[in-house]
């Protein structure tokens, strides 16, 4: 830390190691905090896990990662979307122990590459994944919940059978066109939360046409504690090699994820988190606070691009004001009363949240390809790309007994396989 000490960025109002006033302080984790709370909160719902949980495993993770990190990195952990699709698949089949299991592995994928970069550098990882690799297969986390999606938008649940609901496509419809406003005409402050307006606003439209159950939001307390899932304790683990298989190859997309919001943060607080904590240190600590989250019964958790939004609009890069969101969190965990609420938000309005959110995860994974400048006129890019979207879309499992890839763990398998044994050039486009 003494290094970083030595240099202070002059354009920030609050630089790293700068302690805000009380008075400023929880503001200004509140902030954050709200920034991050929609998101975060969406990917429980979504995967089904309790909501009061991933408030807690986000703060304990933020926690860890800034222990790590000696505090010299002001990033802000929230809930993974890049799982949904395996999670989901998983609670359908083994429930949230294959999930834990899953999110430790991912975690221990972290662990491992963080000690091989320590010992051998990080330059292989360029050669793992490239954008040809990384892009389409962020555009399969996104497309590949597209149909999930639409389906909580359109259909009810009825006696096991779904029924087409005009009040459920409306409402859905309508939050999406109000978080597209808010995403468009507001600034400052409310500018960075328009997903968290988005949810309330589809929320209150729900009550009106009568779609909300508000009686468990009445029946809970006000101080109740989040349904933990730990090991031993709340269930006896045992070898989920499926959720092994499914999750852990993932965890190399999340990594890119991970280093782009290092590359960012480089930018606005004028300094090389690379060298100094090191890209190895930076691994470790958000694979350490995956661990943490499997082990309380949280999904995976990762860097917020949402929260460095704020970091660059607000000047404020104080990891003292990270930290304070991260407290703030656990303890919004233990409220009943905010955890039945989060229950309480029917589908059609997270659907309409969802078109944008998953929307925005694939139309970031073309970034990738636009920004790399990918050249399409090349077969062996043109193939890649198109047997990691039609596998990753399409629903391709892999499965021999128990051993199972996912759509998106296969794909991904698939792309990497490709670039490594794909020469550079097709024999047709070799000059004669």
């Amino acid at each position: 830390m003494s290094k970083q000490k030595e240099f202070r960025n002059a354009d920030a109002v609050l630089d790293i190691h700068d302690k805000p006033s009380p008075t400023h302080w929880l503001g200004l984790s509140l902030q954050h905090l709200f920034t991050m709370f929609g998101a975060t909160v969406l990917v429980p719902i979504l995967v089904g896990i309790n909501p009061g949980i991933a408030l807690v495993s986000s703060g304990l993770g933020t926690l860890v990662y800034l222990t790590v990190t000696h505090g010299k990195i002001p990033a802000y952990l929230g809930s993974s979307f890049a799982f949904i699709a395996a999670m989901q698949l998983l609670m359908k089949t083994d429930g949230y122990p294959a999930i834990a299991q899953g999110a430790i592995t991912t975690g221990l994928v972290y662990v491992l590459v963080s000690v091989i970069i320590r010992k051998i550098g990080s330059a292989w990882l360029d050669k793992l994944l490239p954008a040809i690799v990384v892009g389409p297969v962020v555009m399969v986390i996104g497309l590949g919940l597209a149909a999930n999606a639409a389906s909580n938008a359109m259909y009810r649940t009825v006696d096991n059978n779904q029924i087409y609901d005009f009040k459920y496509v409306f409402v859905a419809l309508a939050t999406l066109a109000i978080t597209i406003f808010f995403n468009m005409y507001l600034k400052g402050f409310l500018g960075l939360i328009p997903i968290l307006l988005g949810i309330i606003s589809g929320y209150l439209l729900a009550l009106v046409v009568g779609i909300v159950d508000v009686q468990p939001i009445i029946d809970a307390n006000w101080f109740a504690l989040p349904d933990f899932q730990i090991p031993f304790i709340k269930y006896q683990p045992k070898l989920y090699l499926g959720a092994v298989t499914t999750m852990a190859p993932i965890a190399f997309v999340t990594m890119t994820e991970h280093i782009g919001h290092l590359m960012v943060l480089n930018k606005l607080t004028k300094r090389n988190f690379f060298d100094d904590p090191g890209l190895n240190q930076t691994l470790l600590g958000d694979g350490l606070a995956q661990i943490v989250a499997g082990f309380v019964g949280g999904p995976p958790v990762t860097s917020y691009g949402e929260n460095i939004g704020v970091l660059a609009i607000t000047r404020v890069h104080s990891v003292f004001v990270i930290g304070g969101a991260a407290v703030l969190a656990v303890c919004l965990g233990f409220v009943g009363k905010l955890t039945a609420l989060i229950l309480s938000i029917p589908n059609p309005v997270i659907s309409g949240i969802s078109f944008v959110l998953f929307g925005v995860i694939a139309a970031s994974g073309l970034k990738i390809l636009i920004e790399n400048h990918v050249d399409f006129d090349k077969k062996k890019n043109l193939l890649i790309a198109s047997v990691i979207l039609v596998v990753g879309i399409g629903g391709l499992v892999f499965q021999v007994g128990t051993f199972t890839l996912s759509s998106m763990a296969l794909a991904t398998v698939l792309g990497i396989v490709l670039n490594l044994i794909l020469p550079e050039q097709a024999r047709s486009e070799e000059k004669e």
